[in-house]
This record gives C-alpha cells, sequence and structure tokens, in this order.
C-alpha cells in the first residue's frame, strides 16, 4: 500500500523514556521506559557452547533474540525473575547499546504500535549533539533491517519549538532548555536551523534529581529498602517536589509547620511484603534546586541553568539575540516542576539586568563623547586630517 495514505510512525526516543504513537494524534500512543530486559541464560548458552556444536549454539542465539522484554514489562520480569537483566540502551542522551536498541525498536514497532514497517514513514529523533556516525547507524537499521520507506531523523530540541508554531505565534527561532533524564542542552534555533556553535550542555539532568534526593533520604535514615530506594525516589520527585523562589524561607517554612509541608510515603518491601512509610521533607525543594544551584549536588560543575542559557544566548549571532531572548521555550519532564519556569525567568533576568546596568557604568565613566558644529574652532584640525587621510588614500590607489 501506497504509504502517503497512511499516517506517519513517530518515536521519540529518550534516555528515560520513550514516546511513540502516529503522525497527527494529540498525544502519544505509549510511553514506556527505554529499558530492555534480556534473558541472560539463553547469551551465556550461546558464549559457552563449542563451535562443534553450532547447531545448539544457533538455537540460543536465536532463543536470546526472542526472549525479551521492554518498558514496565522488562522491569517486571527482572524483578521476579533472576535470569532477566535490565539494558539501557539509551545514555545521555545518545544510544549506548545498538543491539538492545534495534530489539526496543522491533518491540515498538510489532508489538505496541502493530503496523507493518513497510507501510508506513518514519519521524525518529536524535539528540543535539549526535555525531553523524550514529545517524548513518540508524538509517542502516531502519532501512536494511525493518525496510521502511522513508525516514526522517529531526533534533528533539527544533520539534519542541515547532511544537509551539500557530497562526497566532508563527515563531521559529527561540532558545530550546530541553532538560531530560540523562541530558540536559540549550539549543538557540534561528529560523528553524540550530545554531550548532551555540549548543550549552550541562551533566546535570534529571535522573541526577533522582539520585539526590535518594541520597537525602538515606542520610537521613529513612526506612526505604535498599532495592526500592531509586523508584521510591524516581517517585518523590514526579509526584512532590517543586521549585522554590527562596531557599531560606523554604527552610523556615517546613521547620515552623512541618505537618503542613512534610508528606508521607508508604509502601510494601517486595522481598517480605511488610509495610514501610517515611517522610518526604527539604528535598521537595532541594532535588529540583539543583539546576539553579548545583554546587550542593556536585562540586565538579558549579554553572546555573540560567547562567548557561545567558553565555548560550551570548554566544550566537548579535542580530538574533534579542529574538532568541524573547521566546524561550521548555522542552523535557525535568521541566515539569512546579514553577520551574518562573523561577527560570527571574533569575534570567537578574542575569541581563546586571550586565545592562555595569554596562551602562561603564560606558558613563570611561567613554565620554563631544559633538561640535562646523563653525567652532576644533572642527578645522579634524578637516584639516580627514583632507590628508583622503590624499593619502588616493596616492595609494594610483600607485
Amino acid at each position: 500500500m501506497d504509504p502517503t495514505n497512511r499516517p506517519a510512525v513517530v518515536i521519540d526516543n529518550g534516555t528515560g523514556y520513550t514516546k511513540m504513537g502516529f503522525a497527527g494524534n494529540v498525544e502519544p500512543c505509549f510511553i514506556l521506559p527505554t529499558v530492555v530486559a534480556v534473558n541472560e541464560s539463553f547469551l551465556n548458552q550461546s558464549r559457552t557452547t563449542s563451535k562443534a556444536n553450532w547447531l545448539s549454539q544457533h538455537n540460543a542465539g536465536v532463543m536470546a533474540d526472542l526472549d525479551f522484554f521492554i518498558g514496565e514489562e522488562a522491569i517486571t520480569k527482572s524483578r521476579s525473575s533472576n535470569t532477566y537483566n535490565l539494558s539501557y540502551p539509551i545514555k545521555h542522551g545518545q544510544v549506548d547499546n545498538w543491539d538492545a536498541m534495534e530489539r526496543y525498536w522491533q518491540q515498538c514497532i510489532f508489538n505496541y504500535l502493530r503496523c507493518d514497517p513497510e507501510d508506513h514513514y518514519f519521524l525518529l529523533t536524535e539528540s543535539p549533539l549526535t555525531a553523524p556516525e550514529t545517524r548513518e547507524y540508524t538509517g542502516e537499521i531502519m532501512f536494511e533491517t525493518f525496510n521502511v520507506p522513508g525516514l526522517y531523523i529531526a533534533v528533539n530540541s527544533v520539534l519542541a519549538l515547532a511544537a509551539g508554531y500557530t497562526t497566532s505565534k508563527c515563531e521559529m527561532t527561540g532558545v530550546v532548555v530541553d532538560v531530560g533524564d540523562g541530558a540536559t542542552h540549550v539549543v538557540p534555533v534561528a529560523d528553524g536551523y540550530v545554531i550548532g556553535s551555540s549548543i550549552k550542555s550541562i551533566p546535570i539532568a534529571g535522573k541526577d534529581v533522582t539520585l539526590f534526593i535518594q541520597q537525602l533520604m538515606r542520610e537521613r535514615g529513612e526506612n526505604i529498602p535498599l532495592e526500592d530506594s531509586f523508584d521510591v525516589a524516581r517517585k518523590v520527585k514526579e509526584m512532590h517536589c517543586y521549585t522554590c523562589s527562596d531557599i531560606v524561607k523554604e527552610f523556615n517554612k517546613h521547620d515552623k509547620e512541618p505537618g503542613k509541608y512534610i508528606k508521607h510515603w508508604r509502601g510494601i518491601k517486595p522481598k517480605t511484603g511488610a509495610p514501610y512509610s517515611c517522610d518526604i521533607g527539604y528535598e521537595r525543594f532541594l532535588g529540583p534546586e539543583v539546576f539553579f544551584n548545583p554546587e550542593i549536588y556536585s562540586s565538579d560543575f558549579t554553572t546555573p541553568l540560567p547562567a548557561l542559557i545567558d553565555k548560550c544566548i551570548q554566544s550566537a549571532p548579535i542580530d538574533t539575540r534579542r529574538a532568541l531572548y524573547k521566546n524561550i521555550v521548555l522542552s523535557g519532564g525535568s521541566t515539569m516542576f512546579k514553577d520551574f519556569g518562573r523561577r527560570l525567568q527571574r533569575d534570567l533576568k537578574k542575569i541581563v539586568d546586571a550586565r545592562v546596568l555595569a554596562s551602562e557604568a561603564r560606558l558613563n565613566g570611561e567613554i565620554k563623547f563631544l559633538v561640535t558644529t562646523s563653525g567652532s574652532k576644533c572642527s578645522q584640525p579634524s578637516y584639516s586630517k580627514i583632507c590628508c587621510l583622503v590624499r593619502w588614500f588616493s596616492t595609494c590607489i594610483n600607485t
């Protein structure tokens, strides 16, 4: 069947989650964790089988290719059975395991979307700093393994900017702040094209927020099972965290009215089935604070996200800076904290206003302007210098 008569398949592969669906839909059909569970027993059998017994080795390899799960099913299988090991094919926005990535695409197309890849065009996304070799390998898998009729690989930041393109707001120039689970990118886009030389990236993303919350709860001595601590921290981040305007005031609020601000988490231990509970206190606002004061999480990187956005815009061409400041788009699940955009706009405005005041003070203090009329005496030396300069320039041309 002609693929132009059918909607294109859209797959947005992220470090934490993958969103997939068909073109024209308002929302994705499926949102799954980007994880694959592979039966290690078949893989070990195919490695240890001797070359003489090639039939058993082949059968073990075929079973390893068939016995795997993705998404929530993979997480469930790894918890219920020790033979399944989890593999995360994407790390920090880049594909790290191509075998697992190919299996993940296979399950997405055939088991979830339930479509024939030969009858649909495909739209895939990639990170702004993806190498050309990665794009080539993605195309090789799609065309040779799945035999797709057409493929387009777009930068997810450009798609995020295009999502707000309406008849009332026809702007394809702006800065996209993409804060995902494994990577954070600040990407300037001018007229739909990425300004590659001005892209900024920081090694702090949503997974680091989860690890920081997990660390805070562990240091406070909360009674959380070790195997569930990461999942509990992730759910706390998604359900209870928010961005504060002043970290000192938030500490005072929690100390004065703990019953109002401290939340409680209840769960069941997976091994024994016994219930447990823990308190959620300062980590509610300290988690998202790592984007604005990263020194509380790590001493390796101390540049706040608003300062990084300002550096990104200042490194862009000067004729696009005003339009870039005017249109800053937030993208990614880690930007969905309450008041995250308001805090980002406030801190960014402080940086810009301080630079404008410093620039005005420097101009008023060091540079003086003197405008004279043609009838003043000081205009004669300036006129004679200009005449000498013109005569010298004409002499150089003639020689």
